[in-house]
């Protein structure tokens, strides 16, 4: 589950950040192409607009979304920001493909501090090691999930405290929630 906007802040200075981490939706693997290219298999196809729902009913929808430029990725993007009335601006980044921590981080830091909530669309397994590197703790048992798999589709929220995305460092965060939104199968 996603807890709503502003659950779990915790005092501290500088306003509250959140950063979404967004992992590409379930990807095909036909034979002859490239992996940056692979789109997405049927079942991302139904679980990448659920991802979209899921965060406008928890009140998380960005201000800005820096998105890998795979395929996978861009389409995980396109359909989850459907099922909102307008959607942010989008950057598409290369770096944030097969992208390790520090190269993730980097490209957050660049992000302008007017951004309040910012998505970041990519892979694993630079995710799920942000995630765990950010968390200094969390809300329920999200980080013991985050630990556990951060899956196709997982979406996991972490609330900051501080003035820029420059002032991001390990252990700086709160994960406020982790979840993994299916679509449902048709008939």
């Amino acid at each position: 589950m996603i807890a709503r906007a502003g659950a779990g802040q915790r005092a501290a200075t500088g306003p509250l950040r959140r950063l979404v981490v967004l992992r590409h939706a379930k990807s095909a693997w036909p034979a002859g192409v490239a992996d940056h290219e692979r789109p997405l298999a049927p079942r991302g196809l139904r679980d990448a607009p659920a991802a979209g729902r899921a965060l406008a009913e928890a009140d998380c929808l960005p201000d800005l979304a820096l998105c890998s430029t795979a395929v996978r990725a861009r389409q995980t993007w396109e359909l989850a920001s459907r099922q909102w009335g307008t959607p942010p601006p989008v950057r598409l980044d290369r770096r944030l493909y097969g992208a390790d921590v520090p190269e993730l981080l980097a490209a957050v830091r660049e992000v302008p501090d007017g951004i309040r909530t910012l998505l970041l669309v990519g892979h694993n397994p630079g995710l799920e090691d942000l995630v765990l590197e950010l968390a200094g703790d969390s809300l329920d048992d999200a980080l013991d999930a985050v630990r556990t798999k951060f899956p196709t589709s997982a979406i996991a929220i972490l609330a900051l405290q501080g003035d820029s995305w420059d002032e991001l460092a390990p252990g700086t965060a709160l994960l406020t929630g982790m979840t993994v939104p299916r679509g449902k199968k048709k008939s």
